[in-house]
């Protein structure tokens, strides 16, 4: 398997492996880890599975940084040549560095100067994108496929390390799997590039796609929305799932204790990955709501510096916290002591309307009610069911609320779960957690998967 980011981090990716180990195969999963971080320590692993870490080539970090940031090279250039220890011809060299790249850093300054007037500062160019895959993300991916073992399958996880698995499939003449955890060419940075670069890179990835033996992906709706772009048969579903969850004992109040909350107060959290466009602005606004004026709000995660200045805000007297992310061996005993987990996407992307994130179903693991935006995959999983309103499968009510994304939508919603009874909010919980148990869960997902390899790959006894 291979995921360009660190595995500790991807719950996905772990179940995967994990669960393709425990069923007789051997896995290695080869990551890009992004640095030491003793919260995300690399969980224990089962028997017949590796993770081989493999860095960005380290002449990306200059390549990058001539690009975007050229006088910061000019400066260690500089440095170099009035260091007293440095020999003349470094000092030299330094010199002539800082010089050489002047006419580049006035054109860089100009560009950005640019990009500040016009409003966009801070965002990735279409050459800073080109650029981008060039020199870091096809590296990494040949450098994963030159280390990787030989195998019998390779699964590539997202477009960005599909090049490796397709490398090393090619290499040992053997298939391989495109597990698309997004519609990627309608995510984020990939959707905002000028036309012919989304049509090369499009191209690129249905090649690709329909090169491999199998695809791979969340939910139905990204199944068929992939289906129509690659030109592939409907990919195979395996949600997010997390596995069956049972309380610990003694339980822990962990976050009210990790972020110093009265014991009684209510809890409003929002976990994952910190990134525009997630409502997490707006729900810091709604915990100013009248009605919520006693509740905290707790972030829980990784990314996102402009949340400082959120929790800093004297308008919400101390009630905002930020905690940093959590293994994810340990993170469903964290959210089972959340009163309402906060998932409100903003349509600013087809990838935003179409996801299912983690949190939704891992917050449903502990019983724990979501409110989120109202989008139809969003919707089969709160309200519908698997097979939509008329399926077997969908639950006695609502797992939780839906709103859009201003504060004010937010913070009604909050309250519809806070504000009802004791009794209404113990069988809310328990509702959550029924539909956990019985259907949105990772040993019932993990069926598809296994299956998708046991076709290409049938396991051999012992």
């Amino acid at each position: 398997m291979y995921v360009r980011g660190d595995v500790s981090r991807d719950s996905r990716v772990l179940r995967e492996a994990r669960s393709a180990a425990a069923a007789g195969y051997r896995v290695t999963v080869i990551d890009q880890p992004v640095g030491p971080s003793p919260a995300l320590a690399m969980p224990d692993l089962p028997p017949g599975l590796e993770v081989v870490h493999v860095a960005r080539p380290a002449r990306t970090y200059l390549a990058l940084t001539l690009l975007r940031r050229p006088w910061r090279v000019a400066s260690r250039g500089l440095q170099v040549a009035w260091s007293r220890r440095a020999s003349p011809a470094k000092r030299v060299g330094g010199v002539a560095a800082a010089l050489v790249l002047l006419p580049w850093m006035a054109a860089r300054s100009v560009w950005n100067g640019l990009m500040q007037l016009l409003g966009r500062a801070g965002r990735l160019t279409w050459v800073d994108y080109v650029f981008d895959w060039r020199t870091s993300i096809l590296p990494w991916c040949a450098a994963a496929a030159a280390v990787a073992p030989r195998a019998d399958l390779h699964h590539g996880n997202d477009l960005d390390a599909l090049a490796a698995a397709a490398a090393s499939a090619k290499r040992d003449g053997v298939p391989y799997i495109y597990d698309s955890h997004e519609v990627f060419m309608a995510w984020g940075r990939h959707a905002a590039q000028p036309r012919p670069v989304r049509a090369v890179m499009a191209r690129w990835e249905r090649r690709l796609a329909r090169a491999a033996a199998a695809v791979i992906t969340v939910n139905d709706e990204c199944a068929d929305e992939l289906a129509r772009r690659l030109r592939v048969a409907r990919p195979v579903v395996v949600r997010n799932c997390s596995p069956r969850w049972t309380p610990p004992v003694p339980s822990v109040d962990r976050l009210r204790e990790a972020a110093g909350i009265p014991v009684g107060t209510d809890v409003v959290l929002c976990h994952g990955g910190f990134q525009a466009g997630r409502g997490l602005e707006e729900t810091a606004l709604a915990m100013r709501d009248p009605g919520l004026q006693s509740a905290h709000l707790v972030f829980l995660g990784y990314g996102g510096a402009f949340l400082d200045q959120i929790v800093a805000d004297p308008a919400l007297d101390g009630r905002v916290h930020r905690l940093p992310a959590v293994s994810p061996d340990e993170l469903l005993d964290w959210i089972a002591t959340a009163d309402v987990d906060v998932a409100v996407f903003r349509a600013v992307d087809l990838n935003h309307v179409l996801s299912t994130p983690n949190k939704v179903f891992e917050s449903l693991a502990t019983g724990v009610p979501v409110v989120s935006s109202d989008m139809p995959a969003r919707r089969r999983i709160l309200l519908d069911g698997p097979d939509g309103p008329d399926g077997p499968d969908g639950p006695d009510g609502p797992l939780g609320a839906f709103c859009g994304p201003s504060p004010a939508a937010i913070a009604e919603a909050i309250r519809s779960i806070l504000g009802a009874t004791p009794q209404a909010r113990a069988a809310l919980r328990r509702r959550c957690k029924a539909a956990a148990d019985t259907t949105w869960n990772w040993e019932r997902e993990s069926a598809a998967l296994l299956a998708a390899y046991e076709a290409l790959v049938p396991r051999r006894a012992g």
